[in-house]
């Protein structure tokens, strides 16, 4: 078994802040999404390419912050997460 080097790995990051989110793909910044379910998707699909050539894929997801929607979604309406408890 062959073991990867740094070139033969795809890193994908999801960095952003609500309704902005963009998918970091070793180190280079894409397109932006409005939620942070979406730049995931969009990052799967982008990964499976990679794994069809034989590339090693992570995908790294950051959790929800304090006072952040879980989707990373901006809905002005909601009800803050901080006044649920």
């Amino acid at each position: 078994m062959r073991t990867p080097t740094r070139e033969d790995v795809d890193i994908y990051r999801i960095r952003g802040t609500e309704a902005a989110w963009r998918i970091e793909l070793n180190d280079e910044a894409g397109m932006a999404y409005a939620s942070k379910e979406a730049a995931f998707e969009a990052a799967v699909a982008s990964a499976s390419n990679g794994i069809r050539a034989g590339r090693e894929v992570v995908i790294v997801v950051p959790g929800a912050r304090d006072g952040e929607s879980l989707l990373g979604t901006q809905d002005p309406s909601a009800t803050p997460w901080s006044a649920l408890s």
